[in-house]
């Protein structure tokens, strides 16, 4: 039986939610990679977290000083992480013991290990921990499953959406459940995120493929995939990534877009807010409304009726782009 262990170091909050984005954490593991799983210290501690670090093997101390890299606030305080064998348990369920169910408008997200809520107004969805993906308890996650809750509530209806940067997949699951017959597409760049998006989906009984209310799942540099540029423009566009990404991916997600097409961003800092509206303003966007969760802002923009065919451009890849995601 292989052996499991487990590395934990303390971390802020910040450093915490900061790590739920990054992709490979330990890429030059290549054998048998570790898994990483965030989570809050105690209730009394808020800021206090911890980072939990799981792999099948002995960790050496290549791995060990990988993983005190992760915390910088562990290692101003010459805070070592603490590398310990497991029993014989199922560790998964273990990392998502402490992870409690999200509620944020109709929406209930959980892992699981908590049942769904039986409740007729309520839209369930399972998220289980895993692959450092997170299960959305990300004030990024709240904050547009609570935007998206409010345009459906104005009685907004949408015909083509695309979910950039899926990760779970949990966002195109709620769009699916607004908007049913919506055509989907969720994507990211990591081809990893879609397999996981794709398990996600089965496990919440939700079709995927190109067949009609199908979610499609792309892996896909940006909006760079030739499904996307033949699916555009989109009316309703998500992204819940990180600040610069979404600052170098503005002319392509500007360019999928039509007038009064409704774009959700999200991944951002308060401050840095003002460096990606103004990204986004440039291409032809005003801001309609933002949903503060702490300091991550989403924003809700409306790209304008008066910045449209006339400036209508071929999705084409960006430098910046490639930069801050790499080749596919």
């Amino acid at each position: 039986m292989t052996d499991t262990w487990k590395i934990t170091v303390p971390c802020t909050r910040a450093e915490a939610d900061r790590l739920a984005e990054e992709e490979d954490l330990f890429s030059s593991f290549t054998d048998n990679p570790p898994t990483t799983v965030t989570r809050e210290a105690s209730p009394e501690t808020p800021d206090d977290w911890l980072i939990e670090i799981y792999c099948n093997a002995k960790p050496d101390n290549a791995l060990l000083k990988a993983a005190a890299e992760l915390s910088p606030s562990a290692r101003s305080s010459n805070i070592d992480p603490v590398a310990e064998k497991l029993e014989d348990e199922d560790w998964v369920t273990l990392s998502q013991q402490g992870l409690e169910p999200l509620r944020t408008g109709r929406f209930y997200v959980h892992t699981s290990n908590s049942p769904p809520l039986d409740d007729a107004k309520v839209t369930n969805i399972c998220i289980d921990a895993g692959q450092a993906f997170g299960t959305g308890h990300h004030e990024t996650t709240m904050g547009c499953l609570a935007s998206l809750d409010r345009l459906k509530h104005r009685g907004q209806q949408y015909r083509n959406i695309i979910d950039v940067g899926t990760g779970t997949g949990l966002l195109a699951f709620a769009a699916r459940s607004l908007w049913p017959a919506a055509a989907i597409i969720a994507s990211d760049i990591d081809p990893v995120a879609v397999e996981v998006s794709a398990e996600n989906a089965r496990i919440n009984g939700i079709a995927t493929g190109p067949l009609p209310g199908a979610i499609k799942l792309l892996a896909s540099n940006g909006l760079d995939h030739i499904a996307i540029g033949r699916r555009a423009p989109f009316d309703l566009i998500i992204a819940n990534i990180l600040a610069g990404p979404l600052i170098a991916l503005a002319p392509q997600i500007a360019a999928a877009a039509a007038p009064n097409t409704v774009l959700i961003l999200a991944g951002l800092l308060k401050a840095q807010q003002s460096d990606v509206l103004h990204a986004y303003i440039r291409e032809g966007f005003r801001l309609r409304h933002v949903q503060l969760e702490n300091e991550w802002p989403c924003l809700t923009l409306v790209k304008a009726k008066d910045y449209g065919s006339s400036r209508t451009r071929r999705i084409t890849k960006s430098p910046l782009a490639r930069d801050y995601f790499g080749e596919c």
